[in-house]
């Protein structure tokens, strides 16, 4: 297949590009820099220049696709106060591919999340089928709409799937979730979680992400909903230990009171539970993850070679 990726140079993309190279695909990666550009036709892609607001440039790479993937999210502007306008444009872009792919039956995946799909229990694949609450604030609560307007394309001859993917998708080179948690532990000198530690976060490396992400291009049925979840549930409180004892820093307990100040920006998802299960996915693409746990991986110490880890 020739294959329009967005996002394609970032952390889970530039692992999806040599996984579909591999598989013998052909990949197009949408480039907003010259060193976006330059890292993709290294890996052995077609770079093509443009960024999430070009809609034009969005259409006719999907037009000229045999199946498109959507990675791409202004998460730079979400994470520094403008998650809604982060969200409307990742709306506008989905519009775009389904109005280009509409009645073709090729195959459009989406990236979407896991975190806040469901309260107080395991997430499944069938959860995230009903429109968010109203009180769900407006930018969450529009990514969470493009993920059922994906699923709705089904409907108009699209072979739609959303991938939810963890908090945390990890690998050597990760400056994600956990490299922030580190930094946090090296600034303040104690790991720390918040309550009693018991709130999980699923995850999932970023190698078996990308090879569900083709499992999904090549054999998702039209409107499914897929997890790429290794771990169900990480209690916070062992990511916290493994940190302390790589670090030599005492493991404590932060009060959600002071949850904002000890962790910045990562207060509202450190304290989140939001375990899921893959069991469904694994059923329906055969998908079965190889590399190792979340506590595994970040036991074996390349997190913590550097204070930039």
């Amino acid at each position: 297949m020739r294959v329009f990726v967005t996002g394609a140079s970032g952390w889970i993309g530039s692992a999806v590009v040599p996984e579909l190279i591999g598989a013998g695909h052909q990949v197009i990666g949408l480039a907003r820099s010259d060193t976006s550009a330059a890292a993709l036709t290294a890996a052995g892609a077609e770079a093509l220049r443009g960024t999430l607001d070009d809609l034009a440039v969005l259409r006719d790479a999907a037009a000229a696709s045999d199946g498109v993937i959507h990675l791409a999210f202004k998460h730079d502007i979400a994470f520094s106060g403008g998650f809604e306008d982060a969200a409307d444009a990742d709306r506008r872009a989905v519009e775009t591919f389904g109005e280009v792919l509409a009645g073709s039956d090729r195959p459009f995946v989406l990236a979407s999340g896991l975190v806040g799909l469901v309260q107080g229990r395991v997430a499944t694949e069938e959860d995230g089928r009903e429109p968010a609450p109203e009180s769900v604030p407006a930018g969450p609560r529009t990514r969470y709409g493009t993920g059922l307007l994906t699923l709705s394309l089904a409907s108009r001859g699209v072979r739609s799937s959303v991938l939810r993917l963890p908090p945390t998708v990890y690998g050597d080179g990760d400056h994600g979730f956990m490299a922030a948690l580190i930094g946090v532990a090296r600034d303040k000198g104690v790991s720390g979680y918040i309550g009693d530690g018991s709130n999980r976060w699923p995850a999932t490396h970023r190698l078996d992400a990308a090879h569900l992400f083709r499992l999904a291009l090549e054999n998702a049925p039209a409107g499914s909903a897929l997890h790429a979840v290794t771990d169900e549930g990480v209690p916070i409180r062992e990511v916290a230990e493994v940190i302390g004892r790589h670090l030599d820093l005492p493991v404590v307990s932060v009060s959600p009171e002071d949850a904002g100040e000890h962790f910045g920006w990562l207060a509202g998802f450190i304290g989140a539970d939001a375990p899921a299960s893959s069991a469904l996915t694994r059923e329906l693409l055969g998908w079965q993850p190889t590399q190792p746990g979340l506590l595994d991986d970040l036991d074996k110490g390349h997190y913590f070679q550097s204070p930039s880890a």
